[in-house]
């Protein structure tokens, strides 16, 4: 399978648990590796016959930017059933980044990554 991946999409939500959370909101960063076959897009040089990576982007920001959830694990499984519904994408890796998340201690960064595909 080959892997198309579009890394550090930014945009601003209002998850998780906390108040303050869903009152400010804050930067989510995302990462996908979309899991397809580019073989018959590169023989035709066709988009139609691969993913459209800036349509992928902007879907992924309107999740990001959409309804808000507790938990980035949430986040994170509706970006990948929003990928998935592309016709050739056929596994997704996601990984939500949430670099302002509210700890007490000094950290570079909270990430969550999953993995899923059709079945």
């Amino acid at each position: 399978m080959d892997r198309v991946a579009l890394r550090g999409l930014k945009a601003r939500g209002y998850h998780g648990v906390f108040p303050e959370e869903r009152a400010q909101g804050q930067t989510f960063v995302v990462d996908l590796v979309l899991g397809l076959d580019t073989r018959p897009a590169a023989a035709d040089d066709d988009l139609a016959k691969t993913v459209h990576y800036g349509i992928v982007a902007e879907e992924v920001v309107a999740v990001v930017e959409g309804e808000p959830v507790n938990l980035i694990e949430t986040l994170t499984e509706r970006i990948a059933q929003a990928c998935l519904k592309h016709e050739g994408v056929h596994e997704v890796e996601v990984t939500v980044h949430k670099p302002h998340a509210p700890i007490t201690v000094p950290f570079d960064d909270v990430t969550v990554t999953i993995t899923r595909s059709r079945v």
